[in-house]
């Protein structure tokens, strides 16, 4: 399977992990693209079935870091492709609640999370959120294992996914195409992808959730992203550390060499 013909960000058409695309394609302030074919992001991998488990498995994956807590892996384990290893990077493990990996259980009382939810409550646990993914002490170390074993591991190419693919995915891409020189602009672009190539996949949930009392309107800032959300946790590096780089260097403890090889690794000259 080749993604070389499609724009970057696009979804690579396996049905059952809605969401999956190539980190590759986008343009570097260095000149040259973010390579292809290296790191993919997705959902989690818990549904592959049928013909989708040989197009998976066409991508050459060796490596999938799978974000999520200890109870998300247990209540839905990862059908991996053939050949590929786990590495677990619980990014909220130090979290008090988990929100992210938490909300989705809203969806078994729509009512209830009709009524607890509107406004602005569901920015603010997800505002929330985006501010621990730079805080955390989990989140700090898993990010930063989640680079160094991206710029120097073997086991490439790599999938990493949390449970939806969006906000520990979101960040964790984020910071890779920013760590290499894409604009912040085309970061939250591929960011806010997410809104037009997860959500659709999910309207059963959501016709659902309707049909059960619930408010979609309410359910949509969840099963989605808003730019809000990145924008807190890139406003928060901005003020603890500057800049990405800071972030990088300060927050995660990468060394200039580790950042070299990234670059190098991801980076396709012009």
């Amino acid at each position: 399977m080749s993604d070389q013909g499609l724009e970057p960000g696009s979804s690579l058409g396996i049905a059952t992990v809605p969401n999956l695309r190539d980190v590759g394609g986008y343009p570097v302030a260095s000149g040259g693209t973010v390579r292809r074919g290296i790191l993919y992001r997705s959902v989690a991998l818990d549904h592959v079935d049928g013909p989708d488990v040989a197009a998976l498995a066409a991508l050459g994956v060796t490596t999938v870091f799978d974000l999520r807590t200890a109870a998300e892996r247990e209540a839905a384990p990862d059908r991996l492709p053939a050949g590929a290893h786990t590495v677990v990077l619980d990014v909220l493990a130090d979290s008090a609640d988990s929100a992210p990996a938490q909300l989705i259980a809203v969806m078994n009382d729509p009512v209830e999370a009709t009524r607890t939810l509107s406004g602005r409550r569901v920015y603010e646990i997800f505002d929330q959120a985006y501010r621990e993914f730079v805080t955390l002490d989990s989140a700090r170390q898993s990010f930063a294992a989640f680079v160094r074993a991206i710029a120097t591991d073997d086991g490439m190419p790599a999938i990493v996914h949390c449970t939806t693919g969006k906000d520990r995915t979101g960040w964790a891409t984020a910071v890779t195409l920013l760590a290499l020189g894409v604009s912040e602009e085309l970061v939250m672009a591929d960011y806010l992808l997410t809104n037009e190539l997860l959500i659709p996949a999910l309207q059963p949930v959501i016709d659902s959730f309707e049909a059960a009392g619930g408010d979609p309107a309410v359910l949509l800032p969840v099963l989605g992203v808003e730019r809000e959300y990145l924008q807190t946790a890139l406003d928060l590096v901005r003020e603890r550390h500057g800049s990405i780089d800071g972030y990088l260097r300060e927050g995660l403890g990468i060394d200039d060499t580790t950042l070299a090889a990234l670059r190098a690794r991801f980076i396709e000259p012009a």
